[in-house]
Formats: C-alpha cells, sequence, structure tokens
C-alpha cells in the first residue's frame, strides 16, 4: 500500500482509496458481484481500488506537509490550486476520467510491488460497479476503478504473457 500510494496524481490530489477485502465474510459478499470469479476466493486479499472525483479544494491541505515539511513555499501552493479549480471544477467528465486514472496508477504501482515481493496479482475490471458501490459504502464522489487480487502465486498460473513487440507500438517522432 505504502508504494501504492506513492504513485502520481494530478496536482498532488491523492484522490483515491483502497478497501482491503480480507475477511471470508467481506469476500462472500464480494464474490457474486464480481462474478464469483475465483481469484476473489483465492486470494489473500482483493483490494476495491476507488478513484475520488477530483476536487481542487482539497489542494491546499494535500500540500500542507510540503509546505510544513520545506519542500514547498506556502506562495506555490495558489500556484497549484487555481490551475486545477479551472481544469476540473465545471467539467464532470475530467473530474473522474482523474479519479480512473488516479486509481489506475495506485494500482500499477501495487502490481509491480506485488511481483517485487514475489506475490501474484490480477486487476479485475468484471464487477457490478453499481453493487460494489452500495454493498462497500462507497461515498458519492468515489468510482470504483478495479478490483485487485493479491496473494501467493497460483499453481498453474501462467507466466507473463508474451506481449507485442515495442517496435509495433512506439513511434519516435
Amino acid at each position: 500500500m505504502r508504494i501504492g500510494t506513492s504513485a502520481p496524481t494530478s496536482f498532488h490530489l491523492q484522490n483515491w482509496r483502497f478497501i482491503a477485502v480480507r475477511t471470508p465474510e467481506a469476500k462472500v459478499k464480494l464474490s457474486p458481484i464480481a462474478w464469483n470469479q475465483p481469484a476473489i476466493t483465492d486470494a489473500a486479499v482483493t483490494f476495491i481500488v476507488c478513484g475520488q472525483l477530483a476536487d481542487s479544494s482539497v489542494i491546499p491541505d494535500r500540500l500542507a506537509p510540503l509546505v510544513e515539511a520545506g519542500v514547498m513555499p506556502p506562495e506555490m501552493v495558489p500556484e497549484w490550486e487555481i490551475p486545477a479549480r479551472g481544469l476540473y471544477m465545471e467539467y464532470p467528465q475530467r473530474q473522474r476520467d482523474e479519479a480512473v486514472r488516479s486509481g489506475t496508477f495506485g494500482a500499477a504501482a501495487m502490481i509491480y510491488a506485488a511481483r517485487s515481493l514475489g506475490l501474484g496479482s490480477t486487476p479485475m475490471i468484471g464487477f457490478d460497479a453499481e453493487a460494489v458501490h452500495r454493498e462497500f459504502g462507497l461515498a458519492d464522489d468515489e468510482v470504483p476503478v478495479m478490483l485487485l487480487t493479491v496473494g501467493a502465486e497460483r499453481p498453474g498460473n501462467w507466466a507473463q504473457k508474451p506481449r507485442r513487440p515495442v517496435a509495433d507500438v512506439l513511434d519516435l517522432v
């Protein structure tokens, strides 16, 4: 989680929340709304990765530790908050897009952190988002971005699947 929450976010919003589904009771609640995928019950934990709609009003609070640590001068805070307000305040789609981006960055960092610890992980988009929202008490400003299972590598699990060659996906300009 520490590595996941060190991932970058726009304007240092840190607009995410993670729900660690670990108990048998919570897994029973999540399983049917995640289409009974075995990874939900097999993994040590399934994180419900939530992105929070981008809200520029939280920027002063999120930057306060940087100011207090002497990393950022206090006069720089409005230089971040004002453009963020213009970027997000009147644009619900941008707020949602940023919630999904932030949650995804955090989850990606967690995937690589798990791998470095010898653990397996499975990002999953196969779930009923409305049911997750309802059953796990997400706030109105939260978007369930994905489920991320983490645990011991499962027997018979595939190694990294081959990817398209870099030359097929990279344009040098």
